[in-house]
Order: C-alpha cells, then sequence, then structure tokens
C-alpha cells in the first residue's frame, strides 16, 4: 500500500479489499491537511492526521452515547405516558 508517498506492507485480518480502503482513507486525509500547511515533515502531518482522526473518534463516540441518552430519556417518558394511561385495574 502506498500512504503519502510512502509505501507499506500492511498485513490484517480483514481482506485486501478492505485494508486497501483504510490505507487509501488515511492517505486521503494526510494529503488533504497538508494542502493547508505551509511546510511539514510526513512525520509531523502522520501525527497531526492521527490526532484529528481521533478527534473525530472521540466525537463520533460522544454523539452516539448522546444518541443512546435520548433514546433512554425518550423511552422513560413514553413508559410514564403509558402508565398514566393505563387502568390500574388491569395490573390488579
Amino acid at each position: 500500500m502506498e500512504i503519502y508517498g510512502q509505501r507499506y506492507a500492511i498485513a490484517g485480518d480483514g481482506d485486501d479489499a478492505y485494508i486497501r480502503r483504510l490505507a487509501n482513507f488515511v492517505d486521503d486525509q494526510m494529503k488533504n491537511l497538508a494542502e493547508g500547511m505551509k511546510t511539514t515533515t510526513p512525520s509531523k502531518l502522520a501525527v497531526l492526521t492521527a490526532i484529528n482522526l481521533a478527534h473525530r473518534l472521540f466525537e463520533a463516540e460522544k454523539k452516539r452515547a448522546q444518541g443512546e441518552a435520548d433514546v433512554e430519556r425518550r423511552m422513560a417518558t413514553l413508559m410514564e405516558s403509558i402508565d398514566e394511561q393505563m387502568p390500574t385495574s388491569l395490573f390488579r
């Protein structure tokens, strides 16, 4: 695989197409970040890219957790509403 002009032998549990997709994604991220910089070394660019990707991962995890909390709140509200609407004699 080639990432930012460097050849790498990458092996993993995924199939070759998936590994190529990962490598292409990292390559694209590095190239996009490099466009906005005047000068940098490939190693510094790799670290900045890793930090950007980690940030995106953390933000996605935060949104997922917020989504789960929203679902829990909605479910609790619906359960309260159902409890209020159901005659209590059904449960006795």
